[in-house]
């Protein structure tokens, strides 16, 4: 893992203006990469220049390649050495949920956060979207393409898939939120480096995982609507991701009833202890 040379807290660099003194991050943006050597640059100087206009925090942008086989790290370092708050890590190994996993247990900011670096979702989202994390109102936030307010672009095919795996997760693991898969998330920086030792998935399901510890954790989800338009040229393979979903889904459920059982067990072993052994103990009556 390398990471591009970065002034850190204590150092004096000569900015060329004030605002780029370097300081504590209260939002850090992570954009995972793979092979995206064509569009890595103009996305990323379009949403450094957004988040210089129009977020109120300080920020910082790390561009997390997922061992790119192109020219992708070599942009994002000549990007890091351009730009002002913005650094360059490489990995090596492929996976979104382990650059995020890397980047996020590692940061120093009150709020991370992650965008796909096709900006598929408008920018206008991102201040909806940390506000209540920045305020101390929720404790995660994410994108809702699923959302009635959402305006979304995208084929059929895309859009089907996106609802029926939803539904899927309402229906087999009886998760409340609407969207899991959107490329668009925050959370507070503690609560999400507590949550990461219990998130296994370092590809797409990570997005899942993490949201439905959240909700059994009872942790505070903030769902935002999204203006989202499909990139007709992204690198994620739907099939196959759908596949690798599906089996994410199977073993978060298979955990689950694991844990029922060892739970179960529990209970009965402690009642028996305590010498109440007239009482008949019925697992399917214990009560959440």
């Amino acid at each position: 893992m390398n990471v591009s040379a970065l002034p850190v807290r204590g150092d004096d660099p000569v900015p060329s203006r004030p605002s780029d003194r370097w300081v504590h991050p209260v939002v850090e943006i992570v954009v995972p990469v793979y092979n995206e050597a064509r569009v890595l640059e103009a996305s990323i100087r379009t949403l450094h220049g957004y988040l210089a206009d129009h977020l109120p925090w300080a920020w910082r942008i790390t561009i997390a390649d997922n061992a790119s086989t192109d020219a992708t790290f070599d942009v994002a370092r000549r990007l890091a050495a351009e730009l002002s708050r913005v650094r360059a890590l490489h990995l090596d190994r492929k996976g979104r949920g382990l650059a995020l996993k890397t980047v996020w247990s590692e940061s120093d900011a009150d709020v991370v956060a992650y965008m796909d670096v096709d900006l598929s979702t408008d920018l206008d989202a991102l201040l909806p979207l940390v506000a209540p994390l920045v305020s101390g109102h929720s404790d995660l936030a994410t994108g809702s393409r699923l959302d009635g307010r959402s305006r979304v672009v995208r084929g059929p095919r895309r859009e089907v898939i996106s609802r029926c795996y939803n539904t899927l997760l309402h229906v087999v693991l009886r998760t409340h939120f609407h969207d899991a898969q959107c490329g668009f998330k925050a959370g507070r920086r503690p609560t999400i480096q507590a949550l990461l030792p219990t998130v296994q998935d370092d590809g797409w399901f990570f997005d899942t995982e993490l949201l439905v510890a959240a909700e059994r954790a009872g942790l505070r989800i903030h769902e935002v609507p999204v203006d989202w338009v499909d990139d007709p040229d992204s690198r994620v393979d739907v099939w196959r991701t759908a596949i690798d979903d599906l089996k994410g889904v199977w073993r978060v459920l298979r955990h689950r009833r694991v844990l029922s059982v060892l739970a179960a067990g529990a209970i009965a072993t402690v009642v028996r202890f305590v010498g109440m052994r007239s009482w008949v103990f019925h697992p399917g009556r214990v009560s959440r």
